[in-house]
């Protein structure tokens, strides 16, 4: 049987869809956690050619299929796993409401779109560590400037390591996060991104230049790590299963080590170092203006999704400088959303729409400003314009202050707390609050019927 015929006849005995909660291997076992398991025909499943034996352990079924042929067996179940709705799959399909979801996904995604939104995905588990990392890195400089004498404390010199790790760690994550993103194997990823990150660079010289541990820093372990990637997938089915565990991982690492060494380092460098430069110089430069411009641009950015392009900008000035200067300005629109929701509050007759806008304001309060956007202020169309103007003032503030977050993933009222101008960054949120109540009250809006 071909890989693809053996993970056909597997999902036709622990399907459908709905019964497989996940799907991973390791380098012998392809491991199904099964929502139901009891119903599962083992017998037919271990009499499957190719499957060496089978193992239960709680809701996961682990199905042994030897190295190398259960990465190929699992590339082919998740293509059946995944699969358009279009297609019939050893005659099982999926149901209406899966073919319904899956043709508005199609329609309004396009290339560019899935594109960023790999991107995010490759940032979005490591929100919580950039949450709580900039959150003790921001309290912790609050409590220095009051008690100045406890710096050289043991306790806050372990704090300073905790606030700082997801820094000192971040090209290994995001590595291994774009390995993963990019159907390719994540430890491979973490390796390439140390690659370019070993101190061990700093005492070599090549072609007269002297190599810099880092340099490109995320921008070009992405790049390194989307190369290597391609070259697994690529060498991957061209080698023998009994050499694969150990040649593909050999070959990838060698090809993909010089490559990066010599071309896509120096030229994540490049990259880096132009955003680096673009996005500090339009702030510092340009001041109120461009805070009043990106502030005011920056929810019908939200609305197209291009927004999550901004994500590994905010990441790669975090690691260089500390900081990222734009995300306090781009958190004044959601403080215009807030303020343009409690103007339709004010006016509004319609006791529904109240309550939406109460249950729906503590959460923009506290920087999720998705409930605001889609249940107020868009459907009533003039309320967005309002809330556009309060993030432009408040964005103009941010700027002019030039206001640095030293995290990202916390908006609203909370990021005072990870700012390094926290009075300044409160004026500009209150400013984005009043401006976009004020707008709205004075553009109006078309109250809902009762």
């Amino acid at each position: 049987m071909t890989h693809q015929e053996i993970a056909a006849a597997i999902y036709q005995l622990v399907g459908p869809k709905a019964n497989i909660l996940s799907a991973e291997n390791c380098m012998t076992r392809l491991r199904l956690i099964l929502k139901d398991n009891t119903k599962i025909d083992l017998k037919s499943l271990q009499q499957i050619a190719g499957v060496l034996g089978i193992n239960e352990s709680g809701q996961e079924l682990q199905i042994i299929l030897g190295p190398g042929k259960v990465t190929k067996v699992k590339e082919a179940f998740d293509i059946i796993l995944h699969a358009p709705s279009t297609q019939k799959l050893s005659g099982i399909n999926m149901d209406d409401s899966e073919i319904l979801h899956q043709k508005i996904r199609q329609k309004n995604s396009t290339p560019f779109k899935l594109f960023l939104k790999k991107i995010s995905s490759i940032f979005l588990p490591l929100i919580p560590a950039f949450i709580a990392c900039g959150l003790i890195t921001g309290l912790l400089n609050i409590a220095l400037k009051l008690m100045p004498s406890i710096e050289q404390t043991a306790a806050v010199q372990i704090l300073k390591i905790a606030g700082n790790a997801v820094f000192w760690g971040i090209n290994l994550f995001v590595g291994v996060n774009a390995a993963k993103e990019f159907g390719a194997s994540p430890m491979i990823g973490g390796t390439m991104a140390a690659i370019i990150t070993h101190p061990g660079l700093s005492e070599i010289t090549l072609f007269g230049q002297d190599l810099l541990p880092g340099r490109g820093g995320i921008i070009a372990v992405l790049l390194v790590t989307a190369f290597s990637s391609w070259l697994e997938q690529k060498i991957r089915p061209r080698v023998p299963e009994l050499l694969e565990l150990f040649l593909t991982p050999l070959l990838v690492i060698l090809i993909s080590t010089f490559a990066a060494i010599l071309f896509l380092q120096p030229l994540g460098g490049i990259i880096s170092e132009a955003i680096g430069f673009a996005a500090t110089n339009a702030i510092e430069q340009g001041g109120a203006f461009t805070g009043f411009i990106l502030g005011g641009t920056f929810l019908p950015l939200v609305m197209t999704g291009l927004h999550q392009g901004l994500t590994p900008i905010h990441a790669e000035l975090l690691a260089r400088s500390g900081v990222t200067i734009l995300l306090p300005v781009l958190a004044m629109a959601g403080a215009g959303q807030v303020g343009a929701s409690l103007a339709v509050y004010a006016k509004t007759k319609n006791s529904r729409l109240k309550k939406t806008i109460a249950s729906a304001l503590p959460v923009g309060i506290m920087g999720i400003g998705e409930p605001l956007i889609y249940g107020v202020t868009l459907p009533l169309g003039k309320p967005f314009i309002g809330a556009c103007f309060g993030g432009a003032f408040g964005g103009a503030i941010q700027a002019f202050n030039v206001v640095g977050a030293t995290s990202i993933g916390l908006s609203g009222l909370p990021l005072a707390a990870s700012t390094d101008h926290i009075l300044f960054y409160l004026v500009g949120l209150i400013t984005a609050y009043s401006v976009g109540f004020i707008a709205t009250w004075i553009i109006g809006f078309q109250d809902p019927e009762l």
